[in-house]
């Protein structure tokens, strides 16, 4: 398995560094002593996982100290924004347990006051309109270890380039033509200082503010003065915008008229094994079809988590196990997995299911006699009660509980053998039917009436244990069987393609999977259940009266908890 890095730099109140940090800024009694978070998405996509850190970290320190945190959405290219990803992103932000109150704020907001400060730079010789096609203005950057050039706008009057700001505004040029940039150092080591652009023009209506800008602020001259204009005092952010924080504190500095300032705090992103993290590779995922929408249970994205089973104190437990750091860490799905798996085995309920069915009679069971079963609904909370379960003469088990020439150590039924099944009697195999292609119809077994529970024989040891239904009283299902969408655990140190990286088994479907009753009767979109001895289920939306879909959530073999066992071995 690939090394995972963990977090080894809690102090000793329990604090990560971000924390740490906050919690010394309050006690020098820095703006006040006042906290103020936010979480800024852009609204061109569906949150996954990686966001979820982030705001669990922006509403979660708020919460801890006692401060505040936004929501606010950088709406600053409607090119690509819609009001279905805005809504999808507070559903889940919700979901997740965090609430924004009355502070839901939208970049857009700021735009008059944006543009104002914009023409102020204008005016102070600070910014320039830039006629250069963006390859030129690439190419002009130079590098990390040599100075760019001056663009030939760079000096053009003040007058000049305020009038044409003002005309790009009013939609007087095409896209592309011209553009706003800062006018700061060409030599700064710093790339991000090389007379950043500051405003391009679109022409595309945005969804709140329609036809009246056409221009729109790049997220580097928008981000820290929203910041500003909210009174944000910790801008929390990932490693990518290290780079970034001097820029972000000059603009701040231009802008404003008093002490304050926001601080910009960087951690790390939340990397993935078998899954990509890019949110324009998630997109193109969804648009080729290549995944059933933002919402696939395969996808990171924290709707599929919610659908696949997934729930909000597993992935808040994965989040604070992974920690908080300055560097980068890829992180091993199979720990994300032990989060899950730990929460719903304290709350999932036990039913009994049986995805690949094959009847089993138990031929000295008396004809038509019917039994009541009661089954734990929960053994690791008995305080959940039980439920009642019919047992029949027929039942349905598992074709893989079977087999008529056994290796050793297989404890499950075979010719002349005894298990128990589970809840009910011990059963001795006593014989098979097959059909013309030689495949098994109906396994034959007698039963011991005196092993029930409650009984005498009840005691009777036997080395195994199957899982049943009844035959006259099972429900059919679909379970939908969910691999990783990846078959490699980096797919983005790979070259080439990612789609060629695709798990072509990432999904099998099940039809006809056999349901005890009660579990039938009582299922609804969303619920969590152990299908006994298989794996964690979920009940997914496309659920109806006429059709039972279960999502698998996650199999019951623990692969993070074995090897840590061997690692502390």
């Amino acid at each position: 398995m690939t090394e995972i890095v963990e977090e080894g730099t809690l102090n000793e109140g329990g604090l990560n560094f971000v924390e740490q940090e906050i919690k010394d800024d309050l006690a020098a009694g820095k703006n006040g002593g006042r906290l103020s978070t936010r979480f800024p998405p852009e609204p061109n996509g569906y949150l996954h996982i990686g966001h979820a850190k982030a705001f669990i970290m922006d509403f979660g320190v708020a919460e801890k100290f006692g401060g505040t945190c936004n929501l606010r959405f950088d709406d600053t290219n409607p090119q690509k924004e819609d009001m279905e990803y805005v809504e999808a992103i507070k559903r889940d932000i919700h979901w997740l347990g965090y609430d924004w109150g009355d502070r839901l704020y939208y970049a857009s907001d700021y735009f008059p006051q944006l543009f104002e400060f914009a023409v102020k730079l204008i005016k102070e010789g600070k910014a320039y309109v830039d006629e250069q096609t963006s390859e030129q203005i690439a190419a002009q950057k130079g590098t990390p270890t040599l100075p760019g050039t001056e663009s030939p706008f760079r000096n053009r009057p003040v007058e000049e380039n305020l009038d044409l700001f003002l005309r790009m505004n009013k939609g007087e040029f095409e896209e592309g033509s011209m553009v706003l940039r800062a006018k700061i150092d060409m030599a700064n080591s710093n790339m991000h200082f090389r007379d950043p652009i500051m405003y391009r023009i679109i022409k595309t209506p945005h969804w709140r503010t329609g036809t009246q800008w056409k221009v729109y602020p790049m997220y580097d001259f928008a981000h820290g003065q929203s910041d500003y204009f909210e009174g944000v005092t910790h801008s929390i952010c990932t490693l990518e915008f290290v780079p970034h924080r001097p820029l972000y504190e000059y603009f701040v500095k231009e802008l404003a008229t008093d002490d304050y300032a926001p601080r910009q705090i960087e951690f790390n992103r939340l990397n993935l094994t078998y899954t990509v993290m890019s949110k324009r590779k998630l997109l193109q995922l969804v648009k080729e079809n290549l995944v059933n929408g933002w919402d696939d249970p395969r996808m990171p994205t924290i709707c599929g988590l919610r659908r696949r089973g997934y729930t909000p104190t597993a992935i808040k437990d994965f989040v604070n196990r992974i920690g908080y750091t300055r560097f980068e860490a890829l992180n091993h799905i199979e720990l994300l997995e032990h989060s899950v798996r730990e929460d719903l085995n304290k709350t999932a309920t036990r039913i009994s299911a049986v995805v690949n069915p094959v009847k089993l009679i138990i031929t000295n069971y008396p004809d038509g006699q019917e039994e009541t079963i009661l089954m734990d609904n929960n053994p690791e909370n008995l305080e959940e009660g039980k439920h009642e379960m019919p047992f029949t003469k027929e039942l349905w088990i598992e074709k893989e509980d079977f087999m008529e020439n056994p290796p050793k150590k297989f404890f499950r039924l075979s010719p002349d053998k005894e298990v128990r099944l589970k809840g009910a009697y011990i059963i001795k195999c006593t014989g098979v039917k097959k059909n013309d292609d030689g495949e098994i119809e109906e396994i034959y077994a007698t039963y011991d009436p005196d092993t029930r529970s409650g009984l005498p024989g009840a005691d009777r040891k036997v080395k195994g244990t199957l899982h049943w239904v009844s035959v006259p009283h099972a429900v059919d299902a679909q379970v939908r069987d969910y691999d990783r969408l990846f078959a490699v655990e980096n797919p983005s140190a790979e070259e080439g393609d990612f789609r060629d990286l695709l798990n072509p088994n990432s999904l099998k479907v099940r039809n006809g999977v056999k349901l005890e009753p009660w579990a039938a009767k009582n299922a609804k979109p969303g619920d969590h259940f152990q299908f006994t001895r298989l794996g964690y289920y979920t009940v997914d939306p496309d659920s109806d009266d006429d059709r039972l879909v279960f999502n698998k959530t996650i199999g019951l073999k623990d692969t993070w908890a074995k090897e840590q066992k061997k690692g502390q071995k």
